[in-house]
């Protein structure tokens, strides 16, 4: 499964409710097992930066490609980019991830 994770930051008197409102557009691609499109908690005592955070879980490298091809995303990606200030995204296949499990009683 890869793990898609990408950061936006909305500029100074920037519109985030536009921002959500076109990331929102990316929840109807058919390609993702999970989208999920969160506002930042700001609960991160040293950075504030960033706004929105799109979580996304996918079968394989072709249904994250598929994913990025779709018409959807393209649509989201036109109203998103011109109103967006920072963008950063990571993505990583969780069978070659690192693991560490801590349980806690």
């Amino acid at each position: 499964m890869i793990r898609h994770i990408v950061f936006f930051s909305v500029p100074e008197g920037g519109d985030a409710d536009a921002v959500e409102a076109g990331l929102s557009i990316l929840t109807e691609n058919p390609h993702a097992n999970v989208l999920e499109i969160g506002r930042n908690a700001r609960s991160d005592l040293y950075d504030e930066k960033v706004e929105f955070v799109v979580y996304g879980e996918f079968e394989d490298e072709e249904a994250l490609a598929a994913y990025r091809a779709h018409p959807l995303y393209k649509k989201s990606t036109t109203v998103v980019r011109p109103i967006r200030e920072m963008r950063i995204a990571a993505d990583y296949d969780t069978a070659s991830a690192l693991r560490h499990s801590r349980y806690r009683d």
